[in-house]
């Protein structure tokens, strides 16, 4: 929490093709004003993302992953700017580190490279650890639960104390439940519905919503960009859940709904 609201992670996605701001950061100067804006927005930390994970997306290369973040991450550094970095390499991890990233947000939690948890656990930062069964082009055939929010809960007990017994300090952890990945519509709101199962947990919970396609799918397949509205009232009542923190794409109305709220329950 900070001033009372939940912590708010700003979405910079440095790539071509992610699914509602791909192309438009890949300018390191464009990168950096945009960060700079969501900061001023009452952004607390900006997610610098450098390879696509939407549904069906293909992977980079590691190399090119490293490209596309390290300068930007380097920048927003010298600009006093915190930033993590979502990726799912520790080689990718270990090089944001030295750049100056403070968290490791990690949508694989663990699984896409045995490797991460070492390097988490030398870096002792954060660690985000996000609910996932499989890469972006078939996660969605994945999408199978006897119970969503048993099976996710189990699922990311178990990649926590995978992490913790390969050396990640437990205070440093934060959960996510993933939702969109390797999930369907039905199951996106049967875990916001019981999003306080998992806010019971002794680890904090960040929550992200951000313009994903089951909002778009409420709204009548409206177009990515244009679920903010939509995105910001999910994150108010993830923070009446009692959320750490909120990861979004439009921080301005995040932040604007979440000010709302505070003082509404205060």
């Amino acid at each position: 929490m900070h001033d009372g609201l939940p912590v708010v992670m700003g979405v910079l996605n440095v790539t071509p093709d992610s699914f509602s701001d791909g192309g438009l950061y890949e300018d390191l100067d464009a990168a950096v004003a945009h960060a700079s804006e969501m900061v001023a927005q009452g952004a607390q930390y900006i997610d610098v993302g450098g390879e696509s994970t939407r549904p069906g997306a293909s992977r980079v290369d590691a190399a090119t992953e490293t490209q596309r973040v390290v300068p930007v991450i380097t920048a927003l550094t010298a600009a006093g700017i915190a930033t993590s970095v979502d990726t799912t390499r520790a080689l990718v991890a270990s090089a944001a580190l030295e750049a100056g990233a403070v968290i490791v947000n990690d949508v694989s939690g663990g699984l896409a490279d045995p490797d991460m948890k070492r390097v988490v656990a030398s870096a002792g930062c954060p660690y985000v650890i996000m609910h996932w069964r499989g890469h972006s082009a078939d996660m969605q055939k994945l999408a199978h639960y006897d119970d969503v929010v048993r099976d996710v809960r189990v699922e990311l007990l178990q990649r926590a104390a995978e992490a913790v017994s390969a050396g990640v300090n437990a205070e440093r952890i934060i959960l996510d439940p993933g939702l969109g990945f390797a999930k369907t519509a039905e199951h996106n709101w049967a875990l916001s519905q019981h999003l306080r199962e998992f806010t019971a947990l002794e680890y904090p919970i960040l929550f992200g919503s951000s313009r994903k396609s089951y909002l778009g799918k409420l709204l009548n397949d409206r177009p990515a960009p244009d679920r903010d509205v939509a995105t910001a009232a999910t994150s108010v009542l993830a923070a009446q859940a009692g959320v750490w923190g909120v990861r979004v794409h439009n921080v301005e109305a995040t932040v604007d709904a979440l000010k709302v709220w505070r003082e509404w329950t205060r």
